[in-house]
């Protein structure tokens, strides 16, 4: 590394870790690494570093939306799109007609992915479901990922990703479902560790967001909020009743 560039992430060149009964006893430049070491392994300059996280995917769901990519490379908006059938609903639909064992596999794929390039901790939302048994089957599938592998996996329930096909007319009988059914019932089984939600224009307004909070909090459930990602639906009016809420994720543009 070039010694008149800063590395403000703490990069160092030309050291050694000493490694005792799976701990990192000591960092030490290699001029001055003990000879009496048991096993010494040569790295030949590749990068050492601690586990990645990654704090934010949707590792499970079945199909893709690569026409919808297309889409947006010719300036269709992400709310056209969703307006026309495709974006959340496309996915969920292809994703409650994939068989648990097959979305398995294609979420491990996934996974594995990521940790060839480093990753050893990482969230996984729900949300392609939108109906309890299909986002039971989602959280079922995170925590079998969680179990038989090498990977620690945080579930978080987003069941307020978007307003379903069958609810399109009822915005606020589907959040009645996700509060009433869904959040207790999957967090009495122990599917998942935090609440997600996605208060937005294509999303759910503020008050139906509020709903969905206050019964995580009401249960002592963690919760995050995806809040004016794509429109701004009022800082102050989502900002004041959201904020006292929202413990964890809090993304406001």
């Amino acid at each position: 590394m070039d010694p008149q560039r800063q590395a403000p992430y703490g990069l160092v060149d030309n050291q050694a870790l000493i490694v005792r009964e799976g701990h990192i006893c000591d960092i030490v430049p290699e001029t001055q690494l003990p000879v009496s070491g048991d096993n010494i392994h040569d790295m030949q300059g590749r990068l050492v570093t601690p586990g990645l996280i990654d704090c934010h995917t949707h590792l499970v769901f079945a199909g893709n939306r690569a026409a919808e990519w297309e889409q947006r490379l010719n300036g269709a908006s992400y709310q056209h799109i969703s307006a026309q059938g495709g974006g959340i609903n496309a996915t969920v639909s292809a994703t409650r007609a994939c068989a648990e064992e097959p979305l398995y596999l294609l979420a491990r794929e996934r996974m594995m992915r990521l940790a060839s390039e480093g990753v050893t901790l990482l969230e996984i939302k729900s949300g392609y479901g939108l109906e309890l048994a299909t986002e039971e089957k989602l959280l079922r599938v995170a925590a079998k990922l969680a179990a038989e592998n090498a990977i620690d996996i945080s579930p978080t329930l987003l069941a307020a990703h978007a307003t379903p096909a069958e609810y399109r007319d009822d915005p606020d009988g589907y959040i009645t479902l996700v509060c009433e059914t869904m959040i207790p019932q999957l967090w009495q089984k122990g599917l998942f560790d935090a609440v997600d939600l996605f208060c937005e224009s294509v999303g759910f307004n503020v008050a139906q967001s509020e709903r969905v909070l206050q019964t995580a909090k009401a249960l002592g459930i963690p919760v995050k909020g995806h809040v004016e990602q794509l429109s701004a639906v009022g800082r102050r009016a989502v900002g004041e009743p959201l904020s006292g809420l929202i413990g964890g994720s809090y993304r406001i543009s």
